[in-house]
């Protein structure tokens, strides 16, 4: 059963359903089995929102979850961590780290993004308290910038006439200690974006991600190729087209592919759209991708963000290839 006060927090914070179709949100994207698909993802995390925010404890929300269609869980642990990540950040709770330390330990990647959704609705002087120490945990702190990237997301989904359309630039943050990555990261979750609000079409995504200036389309495509691999949402035609329409910058959407699968992989499924986006738009099976992710991890920083090193070292692969 809800709480008083969660039953509040829900009503303050969360959309409904309806508010993140597509057609809710102006979005150009055309009525398709691909954006169907892709619709399904933020309402799944919309409802683990719902869950965390107004749990009493955290076996009910954890039960909830596992009743969740495999494909979509993660998404809706994604929302329970938002949830959980603006209840830890505005009291002194640890649910977060309890959720992500047990059985959300399999969604960390989603997890962190979560966290990026709490953070565009968290004041800035709470950010440092968005990821919680998760001592132990083989990804932490280097995939916390996924929390930058879902940040970069939310921006991007829920206002794009000011962060699509207009362009804006968010004002830098010293995530990790890098204020000027904090503003790649945050292209890398615009770039996510692009994929869903342009419902997967290749043609129409292409065009967005050149819309923007020329030194922020690298991370833009990337963001597209994790989104493309890791929440579907095209066809084996489509993936060809996405992959042609890269041009030079395919290693940049390769490069997403991998943290796609290896993210997946994680989790402890692979649907058969992320093996064959793997595929096409990588030139890899699932094992090589998973394989490449393991043998270029980086997890202590230098000149940059060990997350950056670790993406140089996965793009070279392919500027190689």
């Amino acid at each position: 059963m809800p709480t008083v006060f969660g039953s509040m927090r829900r009503l303050m914070l969360t959309p409904q359903l309806a508010d993140v179709t597509f057609a809710k949100r102006g979005f150009p994207a055309e009525p398709s089995p691909g954006s169907r698909h892709l619709e399904a993802v933020p309402q799944a995390v919309i409802c683990g929102f719902e869950w965390g925010i107004d749990a009493r404890d955290q076996w009910e929300v954890e039960r909830r979850l596992d009743l969740v269609n495999e494909e979509l869980r993660g998404f809706a642990y994604e929302g329970v961590t938002m949830a959980f990540t603006v209840l830890d950040a505005m009291g002194r709770g640890h649910r977060t780290r309890d959720l992500l330390l047990g059985p959300g330990r399999p969604h960390i990647f989603l997890a962190y993004i979560g966290m990026g959704f709490a953070m565009a609705r968290l004041p800035r002087k709470l950010w440092s308290k968005a990821v919680p120490d998760l001592a132990g945990d083989p990804y932490h702190p280097t995939m916390s910038w996924l929390a930058v990237d879902g940040y970069g997301f939310d921006r991007a989904y829920f206002d794009k006439p000011r962060w699509i359309d207009a362009q804006q630039v968010p004002k830098p943050y010293p995530w990790e200690g890098s204020p000027d990555y904090f503003l790649r990261a945050v292209d890398q979750g615009v770039g996510r974006a692009l994929w869903f609000i342009c419902g997967g079409r290749a043609p129409d995504v292409a065009a967005a991600v050149r819309r923007f200036a020329e030194h922020r389309q690298p991370d833009l495509w990337s963001g597209v190729g994790l989104a493309a691999t890791f929440a579907g949402g095209s066809d084996a035609d489509g993936l060809d087209a996405l992959r042609r329409a890269a041009g030079d910058e395919w290693p940049q959407v390769a490069l997403g592919v991998v943290f796609a699968v290896k993210a997946r992989f994680y989790s402890g499924l692979v649907p058969d759209y992320t093996t064959a986006a793997c595929q096409t738009l990588a030139g890899l099976t699932v094992d090589k991708a998973v394989a490449l992710a393991d043998a270029t991890a980086v997890h202590s920083p230098g000149a940059e963000p060990a997350y950056e090193l670790w993406r140089q070292r996965i793009r070279a692969h392919f500027d190689n290839a």
